[in-house]
């Protein structure tokens, strides 16, 4: 099984315990509250939405990645496309942080 398969897993995991938060607006207010341990944003965002999400994450020192497409991140979580998710808990974000800095890694 390859990084990006466990990525979507473990974000099926996270969904399934109810740990994952998705959508722009609810994403904002997540990381502004600080429970966001870690954002993932779709490789295909809207450069107004990345720029939006990127400095709430930058002021607020949430990890932020960008990875996979809308709609593998949305079949994942077993919903319609998403272009957000916000991990709520730290075990799953450090798991998710580990594999998403191996899968940048090449």
């Amino acid at each position: 099984m390859n990084t990006e398969q466990k990525i979507l897993q473990m974000l099926g995991l996270a969904a399934r315990a109810r740990m994952v938060v998705t959508g722009e607006d609810l994403a904002v207010r997540e990381v502004q509250s600080g429970n966001a341990k870690l954002v993932i944003v779709s490789k295909d965002a809207s450069a107004n939405t990345m720029k939006k999400i990127t400095d709430k994450c930058t002021f607020f020192n949430v990890e932020k990645h960008v990875f996979s497409s809308r709609e593998d991140l949305g079949h994942a979580i077993g919903k319609d496309s998403r272009v957000i998710l916000v991990i709520s808990n730290a075990g799953f974000a450090n798991k998710l942080s580990e594999l998403l800095n191996e899968y940048n890694r090449g």
